[in-house]
């Protein structure tokens, strides 16, 4: 889940903040009613609502704002934290405990738990504190149509947003956000950028339609949403849609469904299960055991307990806690990254499967021009500097000039070639229009008096549609006429040239006579197409680094983009990446669950997605067994962060996305993900280290205590000195919270595989069971010769003997150097630590109150034999099964 809970509104009553079903965008038929139907619908005209129709329903539906936000309180983030499995699992023993009066082993269980949840809800108060920082507004003013009273006309002013109602006449200009969801009335050139919503890079064309079709259309041409911005023209929209009900705020609403279960909660759920079976077992066969063999009864009942406890890492809410908090506040400190979600930073180490869009990661927001070609196809600088000149006048004789990235890509490259439009005269400009999806200048050439030259230049079909000649290489000459075969040709030559991954751009000129009058786009017909202006993304320049980092590291990469097949393709190729086949997110459309997953793995590009595609191929590998991730930015996305185990944002990303995304970036570069999963991964090898060691450690002494049990005529070790070794081993394993492990562990993902870690305990824990069953033959040499009697001693013996092989298994089976900058690490001086106290305890006045007494001399001499096979053991199976530790 977010690490932020939804809150239910802004203070007003739930019901009259929708909007009419009807007028949901996508729904009903509200996209379909005509302007004037939809007006009367809405009680409102063109010449806007009257301030007081307006204050009046603000009144009743409440302000135009997303849904609020609200942090989750310290208890409340305490009580979340009590759902961890491990932690439920120390409950239960510690109420165990205080039901037989073991009481010191209730109280530090319930010492352990406290500490645990603390750390955690600390580190997500943390990162909680960091977002909050960065929350925007979507827009702050908007320009509405008003009347002060029902017969007065209308004034256009700035309001705040939040003031907006259902029925305001709303006026957009280039570079405005859109403050609601619109309904167009009228409409000049407009085009928006909504790659937030839609994850469409280039803007695109909105207008005015009176007579909707009753289609499904998901994204009407006459509507546009909040969250949008206007990149050209302008417009006069009816709001129909504000706060709670805009297509913007239903993403905030999909964030209050429960998240499913990430690749953390995964391991450690079945880690948990595993423990929990082996504690339930474990009492009763005590109990048995000792009641068959020895006649004991319900007075082993505390030691079955402490047997059970021996078994639990008692430390692991801690450990995971204060290890994950650790690398999230390094990852924050150094590397601007902030991990909302502590389980995430796991979720990263063991990431596999990296989603993600193309524009804005692996390439910019940005075109560059690739070559310029004749209608043969043959490279012709002229071409470009026409181009340039069209640009250039229809920016400089345009009514509101707004370059798009085209324009700026074309004058950058006509200017590195040299060209200069202001060799020629600007005389009238046609701004680009989305409809006709072209753009025209006026030029007066040097020395051509009395004629005027239309430089035409767009979209490659429209163009062509214009044209009645094309011209040779050079730019001079009559051309040749073009016939059907001719533009059957071109067209193809075009769509060759798109599946390759580039954006055509056809340029096409015409003379004629010099008159005063205005332009129209009836003029531009009977063109002459000079050729073509080729342009390509410009790649990220950190991608190709950063995506051979991510191979290296074991992590596939799939793109997921609503682009171009080709343009998608040639991105890939153009940063070394394997495109391989392209797919296409209608060819997948009939697939679902894990033949989809089985199609995509196979696959680096997917193309043509909409949310709702990379939501469903993101759910489909995660299904499939894949740790996935997904990186987004825009309302969009929202569905597909919720969807992966760990869903990635920059910190430039709408708020609704970043509130839904477990990991926040400082920038959208992909080199920030490769600092993140290193992170995580060192995290997980500290995790997983601990896990291995206390686990197999806690096995051992547990199958030894088994069989002591029933080997004896006493308790191999009474419930207070079970608690004490427990406790300084405890505390010896603070320690790996604070290691790094090797940089083995960033080779590949680092996920905590329950079966592997049951195979590995159960083969090092017979290892530590068989140096128990040693030491016991050791002792009983060493009692026969020295004549040495009594409980006690056996007991100070085994305790002496456990600690030593837990600081030895501490030793050997962790990954990574001893030292860290030429001085001892943190678990090195942890093992030493508990070694010392294994030795001297027995022998210090503390040993009596525990009833430990003095081994005698030739047992330390035949346990220091023991400790020998017992590390040759360890680093020979360590070879076997984590090979590449140190």
């Amino acid at each position: 889940m977010p690490e932020t809970d939804a809150a239910p509104g802004t203070g007003h009553p739930p019901g009259p903040r929708e909007a009419p079903a009807d007028l949901t965008p996508g729904a009903g038929d509200g996209a379909a009613l005509t302007p004037l139907q939809l007006m009367r619908r809405l009680a409102s005209g063109p010449r806007g609502l009257a301030e007081n129709e307006a204050d009046a329903r603000l009144a009743r539906d409440g302000e135009n704002t997303v849904p609020a936000w609200r942090t989750p309180s310290w208890p409340r983030r305490f009580l979340r934290s009590l759902r961890d499995p491990f932690t439920a699992v120390l409950l239960c023993l510690g109420l165990v405990s205080a039901a037989v009066a073991s009481w010191g082993t209730a109280c530090v269980i319930t010492v352990l738990v406290v500490v645990s949840c603390v750390l955690r809800s600390a580190g997500e108060a943390h990162a909680g504190r960091a977002m909050a920082a960065l929350r925007e507004m979507v827009a702050t003013t908007a320009a509405v149509q008003r009347r002060p009273d029902g017969d007065a006309p209308p004034r256009v002013r700035e309001i705040p947003v939040e003031e907006l109602v259902v029925g305001d006449v709303v006026r957009l200009g280039p570079g405005d956000l859109v403050p609601a969801d619109l309904r167009l009335l009228r409409a000049n050139g407009l085009t928006v950028h909504q790659a937030s919503l839609t994850g469409e890079s280039a803007p695109v064309a909105k207008h005015a339609v009176d007579d909707p079709p009753d289609g499904g259309d998901a994204d009407p041409p006459h509507l546009c949403f909040q969250g949008s911005s206007v990149a050209t023209g302008s417009g006069t929209g009816l709001v129909v849609a504000t706060g709670a009900a805009t297509r913007f705020a239903t993403a905030y609403r999909a964030l209050g469904r429960r998240r499913a279960e990430t690749a953390f909660d995964r391991s450690v759920h079945g880690i948990a299960w595993t423990l929990i079976r082996f504690m339930l077992l474990t009492p009763p066969l005590v109990l048995m055991a000792n009641a068959a063999v020895r006649g004991r009864g319900l007075e082993t009942l505390p030691f079955a307990v402490a047997v059970a406890v021996g078994l639990t890492p008692e430390m692991l809410p801690v450990v995971v806690t204060a290890t994950l908090a650790r690398g999230a506040a390094t990852l924050a400190r150094t590397g601007g990254v902030i991990v909302k979600r502590l389980p995430a930073l796991h979720d990263l180490g063991a990431m596999q499967v990296l989603c993600l869009d193309k524009t804005g990661t692996l390439t910019q927001d940005r075109p560059l021009v690739e070559r310029s070609v004749d209608a043969r196809g043959r490279s012709d600088p002229g071409v470009l500097r026409w181009a340039a000149v069209g640009s250039f006048w229809t920016l400089e004789l345009a009514e509101l000039p707004a370059p798009d990235t085209l324009d700026e890509a074309v004058l950058a490259a006509a200017d590195e070639a040299g060209a200069d439009p202001l060799a020629y005269d600007g005389v009238a400009a046609l701004p680009f229009d989305p409809v006709h999806r072209l753009a025209a200048a006026v030029v007066r050439r040097p020395g051509a008096l009395g004629t005027h030259t239309l430089v035409v230049k767009g979209a490659a079909e429209d163009v062509l549609a214009r044209c009645a000649r094309a011209r040779g290489t050079g730019g001079d000459g009559a051309g040749t006429e073009l016939d059907d075969a001719e533009r059957a040709r071109l067209l193809a030559q075009v769509a060759r040239e798109t599946d390759e991954g580039l954006r055509l751009l056809a340029v096409a000129v015409a003379d004629r006579p010099a008159r005063t009058g205005a332009y129209r786009e009836a003029d531009l017909r009977g063109l002459t197409l000079l050729g073509f202006v080729a342009l390509r993304d410009a790649l990220a320049p950190s991608a190709a680094d950063a995506l051979g980092v991510l191979a290296r590291r074991g992590i596939r990469v799939k793109i997921l983009t609503g682009d171009h097949p080709g343009t998608a393709a040639r991105a890939c190729r153009d940063l070394g990446l394997d495109p391989g086949e392209v797919l296409t997110a209608g060819a997948l459309a009939e697939l679902d669950g894990p033949e989809l997953a089985a199609a995509v793995d196979g696959a680096t590009v997917v193309a043509r997605c909409t949310p709702a595609d990379k939501a469903r191929i993101v759910a489909a590998l995660r299904e499939a067994g894949q740790v996935t991730g997904f990186l987004g930015d825009g309302v969009n996305d929202v569905p597909a962060l919720h969807a992966a185990d760990v869903g990635i944002t920059p910190r430039g990303a709408v708020t609704v996305a970043r509130e839904g995304a477990d990991v926040v970036l400082a920038e959208k570069d992909l080199t920030a993900i490769g600092r993140a999963v290193a992170a995580g991964r060192y995290s997980s090898g500290s995790l997983a280290a601990y896990l291995r060691i206390t686990l197999s450690s806690n096995l051992g002494n547990v199958l030894a205590m088994l069989g002591a049990g029933l080997l004896l005529s006493f308790l191999p070790m009474l419930p207070a000195q079970v608690l004490v070794q427990n406790l300084c081993f405890d505390a010896a394993q603070l320690a790996f919270a604070l290691d790094r492990p090797g940089d083995g562990v960033l080779r590949g993902p680092a996920a905590l595989r329950p079966r592997a870690f049951l195979r590995f305990i159960t083969v090092f824990g017979l290892i530590n069971a068989a140096a128990d069953l040693a030491t016991f033959a050791a002792l009983a040499v060493a009692l026969h010769t020295s004549g040495a009697r009594g409980e006690e001693v056996f007991h100070a013996a085994w305790f002496t003997e456990n600690l030593f092989t837990q600081a030895l298994v501490m030793l050997l089976l962790r990954a990574g150097h001893l030292t860290v900058r030429g001085r001892p690490g943190p678990v090195p001086c942890a093992a030493a630590g508990l070694a010392v106290i294994g030795l001297l305890l027995p022998l210090s006045p503390l040993g009596p109150p525990l009833s430990l007494a003095a081994p005698p001399p030739l047992y330390y001499a035949l346990l220091a034999a023991v400790l020998a096979l017992y590390g040759t053991a360890l680093a020979a199976a360590r070879r076997r099964y984590l090979p590449g530790t140190r």
